[in-house]
């Protein structure tokens, strides 16, 4: 079959391949090319068949179109301009170059020396250049056809004071659940499976947040040591889904399994990677934007452009101050929400993303302006993770409205509160009340903190409490790799134990530090597997164990830890003054009600002497919330890290007689009502909650 470029009578302004419904466009961009090839493929990859040169270019979009093209098409690029690396151009057409706006993939890459534009082992490295065709060993393009049935699919959109989110990977958390289907374990349609959305409802979750499911090559230097990319923080396709999170090959699969949980009330999230690519450092290979225009996609060294400029510790930054990269990160967001109904986004690294041409951090910035005047992203959930490895890339409660922001100072004075640290009573309060100090300006609201205890990266709840130290051996990096500081404590023996004094402290700090979390003002986050007291086996930096060390242990749903999770999160739902809108500032209302105090265990309020007692192991929180001008919703809260406590329940807001309704002390009843006697005891290591009587 001949191909060859038809005429259009119309503009097409989409960037990628485009069916049409009589053929496909075609069109990439690349500000320094001098020409760019569309490659065709034979339906399995194999033979090239067709090169074409794309005959129009303007505003450095290069395009073309072929009449009666149909979805199934495999394609690549080449393109030609200047091999100039001291100046910043990596062009060497014997390269085929992934599409940045393929919408899937086909084939898997194959790691040999032809995928580097360099010669590996030449005495001028990376300045050196390479002849041989990459085609045979690289991934490619397929056409698509958009259709797909959404019909009953509905955009939830549920407030963040509603939103219960639960981070999961989709291979880790289908591998071994005994009513997943073994030929749908590791996928999207595993993840829609009813074992896995039946758990996630039972559980109360109301937003599922997935790892990296963006297109993404295992590490060549990780296959080397018999190990993969097991996260996927390494993204190269912005607009395909992984195959390996394919049953079949159709994309479809990850449009099922959005309307299954869409269906179920469950939101789906995605981590995304904007902020940099797989191609790593320019000694990396040259599978797409490096290949296209390294010069515009990426972030260069001011003074030696032939080297990247990492603000990412993964040895390229993305280029988000040019134009069009800019455009292609918004277009893929666009895509995301349009066309696969996804109902937010967590950034990975997001401080690299509010850096400006001048590299420093700009909450005013390009790119956080363009996703607040868009009218499709700013209506969806917006996550940062807001920090990179850069110079001030610490930025924790530095992001503008809408964006929330993981928050790791709640995990960090949780977990130290918990394990006895002194001097912590006032880092708790201020968890507890949202971080205010940190997000409280700006007209932000209380829901800006995403509270995370545990999260992918780290030791999981169980492992916090069973491990004094990281144990990533498996990892080949003799165990440097991962964060030595985790707050953590073994509580009596360094891993599993069948000791039971040690095995029932475990369980009440895991049930303390969930109810802390529930019990929280703003967004909480629980990791998946938490609630079944999933371990990594002391592996806090499980991102190449594609294994049952980073996949999740469902042995735990007969645990009774997990009803204790289910009570918790239904307990939050239960509590509108636990999830309030706006932050509380003390100051009583005109009739002299207050909505928030803090009390010592004596009853008394607390004061400068009380907050700097580094002994005070107790803390006593009063919340109030005002439903529509009538009435209130009231608790009394009760955090106790040291021994048991006698603790005076406050007279406030006219309440004299508390019940006790909730207390981690009491494992099998730990949600059951009971009259409070005033002063209440309350045992050592545990939470207590408090209704008025009526």
């Amino acid at each position: 079959m001949s191909y060859s470029f038809s005429e259009l009578d119309f503009i097409k302004p989409e960037l990628g391949a485009e069916f049409t419904g009589e053929g496909t466009h075609f069109a990439v961009f690349s500000a320094h090319a001098e020409a760019v090839e569309l490659c065709l493929f034979s339906e399995d990859g194999g033979e090239e068949v067709a090169r074409l040169p794309l005959p129009k270019r303007e505003g450095d979009v290069w395009s073309g179109y072929i009449a009666g093209l149909k979805p199934g098409t495999v394609y690549g690029y080449r393109a030609h301009g200047p091999y100039e690396p001291n100046a910043g151009h990596r062009f060497n057409p014997n390269k085929l170059l992934l599409d940045p706006y393929a919408k899937q993939i086909a084939g898997a890459l194959e790691w040999d020396d032809a995928l580097y534009s360099y010669r590996i082992g030449d005495p001028e490295e990376d300045l050196s250049f390479d002849e041989r065709d990459s085609a045979p060993f690289m991934v490619k393009g397929v056409v698509q056809d958009p259709d797909f049935d959404w019909a009953g699919d509905q955009a939830i959109r549920r407030p963040w004071t509603e939103t219960i989110i639960y981070e999961a990977h989709v291979r880790g958390m289908t591998m071994t659940h005994p009513g997943v289907p073994e030929d749908l374990r590791g996928t999207f349609m595993g993840m829609a499976s009813d074992p896995i959305v039946e758990h996630l409802v039972d559980l109360g979750i109301s937003a599922v947040e997935l790892l990296p499911i963006q297109y993404f090559p295992d590490d060549r230097y990780l296959l080397e040591k018999g190990l993969r990319n097991y996260w996927g923080y390494q993204t190269l396709g912005f607009f395909a889904p992984q195959p390996r999170f394919l049953s079949g090959r159709a994309i479809t699969e990850f449009k099922t399994m959005v309307k299954r949980f869409h269906a179920a009330g469950i939101e789906v999230i995605m981590d995304v990677v904007y902020n940099h690519t797989a191609e790593g450092s320019e000694r990396g290979p040259t599978l797409s934007f490096r290949g296209l225009d390294n010069l515009s996609y990426y972030r260069l060294s001011p003074d030696d452009p032939r080297h990247t400029y990492d603000t990412t510790g993964t040895g390229n930054t993305v280029n988000i101050a040019h134009p069009m990269v800019l455009r292609m990160v918004l277009d893929s967001l666009r895509y995301w929400v349009g066309v696969m109904h996804v109902d937010g986004f967590r950034f990975d690294l997001a401080s690299t993303l509010g850096r400006t041409r001048h590299i420093e951090f700009d909450r005013e910035g390009t790119f956080f302006d363009a996703i607040r005047q868009d009218p499709i992203l700013s209506g969806v959930k917006l996550i940062a993770e807001p920090w990179d490895v850069g110079d001030g890339g610490y930025q924790v409660g530095g992001f503008p409205y809408p964006f929330r922001e993981w928050n790791d100072k709640y995990r960090d004075d949780v977990r130290r509160f918990w394990k006895g640290d002194g001097g912590l009573v006032a880092g708790l309060a201020s968890r507890l009340a949202g971080s205010s100090e940190q997000f409280n300006h700006s007209d932000r609201g209380a829901t800006s903190s995403v509270n995370i205890i545990s999260a992918h990266d780290g030791f999981t709840l169980m492992d916090t409490v069973s491990y004094n130290d990281k144990h990533n051996e498996a990892n080949g990096e003799e165990n440097r790799d991962g964060h030595s500081d985790n707050h953590s404590d073994n509580m009596g023996a360094e891993g599993p134990t069948e000791d039971d004094g040690i095995r029932s402290a475990r369980d009440r700090r895991r049930r303390n530090m969930i109810a802390t979390l529930m019990l929280s003002q703003g967004v909480p986050m629980l990791l998946g597997g938490d609630e079944l007291g999933n371990s990594q086996q002391g592996n806090n930096n499980a991102y190449c164990q594609d294994d049952e060390i980073g996949w999740t242990d469902w042995s735990g749903l007969d645990d009774p830890f997990l009803n204790f999770c289910k009570g918790a999160i239904a307990f939050r739902k239960a509590y509108p003054a636990l999830r309030q809108e706006r932050f509380l500032t003390g100051e009583a209302a005109e009739d002299g009600t207050i909505e928030i105090a803090w009390y010592r265990p004596d009853g008394a309020v607390m004061d400068e002497a009380a907050w700097n007692d580094g002994d005070l192991r107790t803390l006593g929180l009063f919340l109030s919330k005002r439903a529509n001008g009538e009435g209130a919703d009231q608790l009394f809260l009760v955090c106790n890290a040291g021994g048991d406590c006698s603790v005076t329940l406050p007279e406030v807001n006219g309440i004299t007689a508390w019940k006790r309704v909730l207390d981690t002390g009491a494992a099998d009843d730990a949600f059951k009502d009971h009259p409070a006697e005033n002063p209440a005891m309350v045992y050592g290591a545990s939470v207590a909650a408090f209704e008025p009587a009526a």
